[in-house]
């Protein structure tokens, strides 16, 4: 029983570890790294065990270009919305699935979990549904030779903090009600 207290205590300290990152190396993620952050979304809960969501990681720089460069577009903004990471990790999911927001949100936490645990960074970045829901996004899902069906939930700059991260925010008041 020691050990389940220890490694429960061990990720809640993770949970509350975690930070928004928004400054990021310019070193690359190592595939190792990339791989476990990656197969950590694939065992996200979705509704009804179907797997809505498609996880697509970008390292290729014309690739981690055109895709910032869309998101940048739907802000009104040239600024580069993945704060410079090396690697950006979107998650779509199939639009016909009643679930596919939660599902494709929960393959995001579990993504940035695994990342941390890793001494990665991240922050969810969001817009991924203007993207994909537009032309110039369904071309890019015809390119890669995915479904045009698939919906932007959201993504995951990841990479190496360029800085420390701060404190939490203290949490707000009645954040939980027992009845």
């Amino acid at each position: 029983m020691e050990d389940y207290i220890s490694m429960g205590n061990n990720f809640l300290s993770l949970i509350k570890t975690r930070r928004s990152v928004r400054a990021y190396k310019s070193e690359p993620v190592p595939s190792e790294a990339l791989d476990a952050v990656l197969e950590a979304g694939t065992y996200a809960p979705t509704g009804g065990g179907h797997q809505s969501p498609t996880i697509i990681a970008i390292t290729d720089p014309k690739y981690r270009q055109e895709i910032a460069k869309l998101n940048a577009e739907v802000m009104g903004s040239n600024a580069d919305p993945y704060y410079g990471a090396p690697a950006v990790v979107l998650v779509l999911a199939d639009g016909s699935a009643s679930t596919f927001v939660e599902d494709g949100s929960c393959v995001l936490e579990n993504m940035m979990l695994a990342a941390h645990a890793l001494g990665l960074g991240t922050v969810w970045v969001h817009r991924e549904r203007e993207i994909f829901d537009s032309e110039k996004g369904k071309a890019l899902l015809r390119e890669w030779k995915l479904p045009e069906t698939l919906r932007g939930v959201g993504a995951i700059a990841l990479g190496y903090p360029a800085q420390e991260t701060g404190q939490p925010a203290a949490r707000k008041q009645n954040y939980i009600v027992r009845i």
